[in-house]
């Protein structure tokens, strides 16, 4: 009687292919922790151009801070304690382009810009009035103009403020403003002066990196913006009220109002919420597609599955008959895919996603093709898998450079690719894989 090796029974060797496809996930697990590691790499760099260049810039209009003297109870009884109270303009215009390149550091590259902005508006002197009519002893002649700017390093040039028809210096700021930093001018206000309203432009030159923000620090802002980037994306609190874009420059309108903030146009510096400020913030980024190791992280997460269908293919090619596959081979196949991601990131850093995604793909085709044309000793066996990989590769680029249909593509594919599996092997003999010894193939039924 023939004694039947349980490393021939089919079950067996299914669970052992299996398995074999599990253990590949340790390899695929340390590429995705190289591509972490590369991305991190990547952040430090755009950080060190950021720092010397200029952060992501938030910038508002002057905001009157005026120090009022008020009593308070202290511990021996009543003293006299400042507190600073600000104010809104009622009007604020900030018009201006962002000329924009890309900067490189090492490898790795940033958006940067250099905004030149116009900046104009108006306080009410009705407003002045009721803000010293709130209580306490506004100390007038010690009142100052704050301007918001988030990163200061990336003022490139200020000129003097023009209140009323005289031109006021810049100075750096004694204070922030909501945990923004700022840079001030000093206002002695007079409220005898016979004015409705006060007036002010300045010319700002600033440099950032990557987005620039805006707070709506008036009753009424006004931004418009245009620039020299052909992917804007327009980020913050609101969204622009109109905006074009072609592919070399945008232009952005916003309008907002005081009724679409959470803090009002007065009031004190302690109750002012710093989050609820620059959440209120709105402007564009200088959105780049999808990068490099976003690209790479994406093909990771299908590695699993196309190791999975690979392996598949082979447990088919051996339960035609076509080929027996040893385990080892199995996981010679396993370690080639696996390297295939290894070489998509490294040649990606230096000639793109797409290019290098067309190298690691020829190459692995090659590779896996030729080992098994060796090792079945037949060129056809060798092409069929060769070009089931192809398609492969072909299939997972497009579920990579696909955002917005990437899941309905991959599970479409999945259910063609499982349909295809079942039709090819749906007159299979399972049971009889592997009766008739060593030699046997699965006999086909009728």
């Amino acid at each position: 009687m023939q004694v039947r090796n349980w490393t021939q029974n089919i079950t067996f060797k299914a669970i052992g292919v299996g398995l074999l496809a599990l253990v590949m996930l340790i390899p695929l697990a340390q590429v995705q922790s190289l591509v972490g590691e590369r991305r991190g790499l990547e952040g430090e760099a755009r950080e060190r151009i950021a720092e010397r260049w200029g952060r992501q810039q938030i910038i508002g209009g002057p905001v009157l801070v005026v120090p009022v003297r008020r009593q308070v109870q202290g511990e021996k009884g009543w003293i006299l304690a400042d507190e600073e109270r600000y104010l809104l303009p009622e009007q604020l215009l900030i018009e201006g382009g962002l000329a924009t390149e890309v900067r490189q550091y090492g490898i790795y590259a940033t958006p940067i810009y250099t905004a030149a902005l116009s900046v104009s508006g108006s306080f009410s002197s009705d407003s002045l009035r009721v803000l010293g009519a709130n209580g306490g002893e506004p100390q007038w002649a010690q009142a100052v103009l704050r301007v918001p700017v988030a990163d200061v390093r990336g003022i490139r040039s200020l000129s003097a403020l023009t209140l009323d028809g005289v031109e006021r210096p810049f100075g750096p700021g004694s204070g922030g403003f909501g945990g923004v930093s700022a840079t001030e001018v000093p206002w002695s206000i007079d409220l005898d002066a016979a004015r409705s309203a006060h007036d002010f432009s300045f010319n700002l030159r600033l440099a950032g990196t990557a987005s620039l923000s805006v707070l709506p620090l008036a009753r009424r802002t006004d931004v418009r913006l245009t620039g020299a980037w052909p992917d804007p994306s327009f980020s913050g609190a609101f969204l622009p009220e109109s905006h074009t874009e072609n592919t070399t420059e945008f232009q952005a309108h916003w309008q907002v109002l005081d009724l679409n903030r959470s803090y009002g146009q007065t009031g004190t510096g302690s109750e002012l919420n710093g989050y609820a400020l620059q959440q209120s913030g709105f402007g564009v980024e200088l959105f780049q597609p999808v990068g490099t190791y976003q690209q790479n992280e994406r093909a990771g997460k299908y590695g699993i599955l196309f190791i999975a269908l690979s392996f598949v293919a082979l447990f088919l090619f051996e339960a035609l008959g076509r080929w027996r596959v040893h385990p080892v081979q199995y996981l010679m196949v396993g370690l080639a895919l696996c390297t295939f991601y290894v070489l998509l990131l490294a040649l990606s850093e230096q000639i793109g996603f797409a290019w290098a995604y067309t190298v690691a793909a020829i190459a692995l085709v090659g590779i896996v093709g030729g080992y098994a044309a060796a090792a079945a000793r037949s060129r056809g066996a060798g092409a069929m898998l060769g070009g089931l990989l192809a398609l492969v590769y072909v299939l997972l680029y497009g579920l990579v450079i696909s955002e917005q249909y990437s899941l309905l593509m991959g599970a479409i594919a999945l259910l063609v690719a499982i349909a295809e599996l079942m039709y090819l092997t749906r007159r299979i003999d399972w049971y009889g894989i592997g009766v008739g010894g060593p030699g046997a193939t699965g006999r086909m039924t009728s």
